[in-house]
């Protein structure tokens, strides 16, 4: 076998009418009318470590950088890799198959590699429907992604979770395992993986350029039955608070990053966010950089809501999902009801900016379950507790408790992955799909409400203040509402 020295990571085009594709560090896919690019850590890290091992790498996000199918072919041609990378999602399966069929008739020697929620689930089907060469299973694709590259040049072992082809047979190393130390795991190299291009077209920036780090693998909670990472990430793995503030350090003075958004599940709590929260305000950090992270309502109190907007916190992103106990006790959000308004206000009241997203379409519950939510969200965001909202339609993703309940009760409306991207109801409802999407639209009209927009326009302090409203004007007006029109 010819040594594997150039290596490809990133995104392939995927085309579609329906908008951009949403894919990159995303535990639930949508296509977006008003575009959005999310820093992909994951494969962002596999590009580092693979460089740092002496290998050639380019990173090419096709996506981001608007590439169409014919320009992403001609990139090839002239830059024809040993072996490509990319990570897919279940919306865009039966594009990935072809892409990857393509990649192999038009470069027959270039080994062709995909990772992801939906090829862990359902490793067998991808391997069967498309001449990819490897699959990489469960969330640590950036340590599996070096372990492939080292053993094909002759150097050690496979790992477990890494699916190949012996003499046309589907083989695998075994059941995926996440013991990789995320302790050793280099800070990202951002001029490798094109930072700029994800800094600044992001709805949750505030003051930009922006980017994203993982302080953790993916949440202590690890239990909510929707979730596409809960069958990528098995167990709750955490780097050292330490050395979170070391890469935001270096993030500050190396780039002047002004806001930073930890993709954690959900943020680490207890002792570990207020050693965090300390080291920040030791080293007066906080002043400089903006933070961002997924919580949990219920999970910290308000002295340490106060703590963490000392610290420099500003976003904090909530799923708040629905206001029915039922609903929340099926999902296994592990929080009661009544928690949200208390939490989200606290947090508020903390000077912090609560983020919600909400859910609907849940196939046990009624549209007086739907109404309850509704005035739930209506209350936080018209009282200034709930700063930003987001809602879309619930997915049971492959790979799910959700989707295993669903295809035991006989509740799924098809299985055809393309449907599965939060645009329609999968699941069978007592509600009915048009409803769904009218109580959508009635969550996004919210947003232009008078008392509404009278709290953005008390809350201006700065130039960051408008410009930041602006783009998130933008996002609603021709983004999420023309999603679910």
């Amino acid at each position: 076998m010819n040594k594997i020295n150039k290596i490809y990571i990133g995104y392939p085009p995927f085309e579609s009418d329906r908008g951009v594709a949403l894919l990159s560090q995303n535990r639930q896919f949508q296509w977006f009318k008003s575009p959005t690019y999310i820093y992909p850590v994951v494969p962002a890290t596999a590009a580092t470590m693979i460089k740092n091992a002496g290998y050639e790498v380019a990173f090419i996000d096709a996506i981001a950088r608007n590439m169409n199918s014919y320009q992403w072919y001609q990139y090839l041609d002239e830059n024809t890799p040993d072996l490509l990378f990319f990570e897919v999602k279940t919306p865009v399966i039966y594009k990935a198959w072809k892409i990857a069929n393509t990649l192999k008739e038009k470069y027959p020697k270039t080994i062709v590699v995909i990772g992801g929620d939906h090829i862990t689930a359902m490793p067998e089907e991808t391997m069967q429907n498309c001449k990819v060469d490897y699959l990489l299973c469960g969330g640590d694709y950036d340590f599996l992604l070096l372990n492939l590259i080292e053993y094909l040049n002759g150097k050690g072992e496979l790992e477990k979770g890494i699916y190949y082809r012996e003499n046309g047979i589907i083989k695998n190393t075994g059941m995926f395992e996440l013991r990789h130390d995320l302790k050793t795991l280099p800070f990202i190299d951002r001029d490798l993986t094109d930072w700029k291009r994800y800094a600044y077209d992001n709805g949750n920036f505030k003051r930009i350029p922006g980017t994203y780090i993982m302080a953790g693998r993916d949440c202590w909670h690890h239990r909510c039955t929707f979730c596409s990472w809960t069958g990528i990430y098995t167990n709750f793995r955490v780097r050292t608070a330490e050395n979170v503030v070391d890469e935001i350090e270096f993030l500050y003075n190396k780039y002047n990053i002004k806001e930073i958004m930890d993709d954690t599940g959900c943020f680490p709590i207890k002792k570990w966010l207020n050693d965090f929260c300390n080291i920040m305000i030791e080293r007066k950090l906080n002043k400089k950089v903006n933070l961002d992270c997924n919580m949990r309502f219920g999970s910290v109190n308000e002295e340490e809501y106060r703590l963490m907007k000392k610290a420099g916190f500003r976003f904090l992103l909530f799923g708040l999902e629905s206001a029915s106990q039922n609903t929340l006790d099926k999902l296994k959000k592990g929080n009661k009801a009544e928690e949200i308004l208390p939490s989200c206000k606290a947090a508020a009241e903390a000077g912090l900016s609560p983020h919600i997203t909400v859910m609907l379409g849940y196939p046990w519950e009624t549209e007086e379950d739907i109404e309850k939510t509704y005035e739930l969200t209506k209350k936080l965001l018209l009282k200034g507790y709930a700063k930003t909202m987001q809602a879309t339609i619930i997915i049971p993703y492959p790979g799910t408790e959700l989707f295993n309940q669903c295809k035991a009760d006989n509740l799924l409306l098809t299985e055809n992955w393309e449907d599965y991207d939060m645009r329609q109801a999968i699941m069978k409802t007592e509600v009915g799909e048009q409803k769904i999407k009218e109580w959508i639209q009635k969550l996004y009209n919210l947003s232009f409400t008078p008392r509404f927009l009278a709290h953005k326009i008390l809350s201006i302090r700065d130039l960051d203040d408008i410009k930041y409203y602006l783009r998130a004007f933008k996002k609603v007006s021709k983004g999420h509402l023309k999603d679910f029109a």
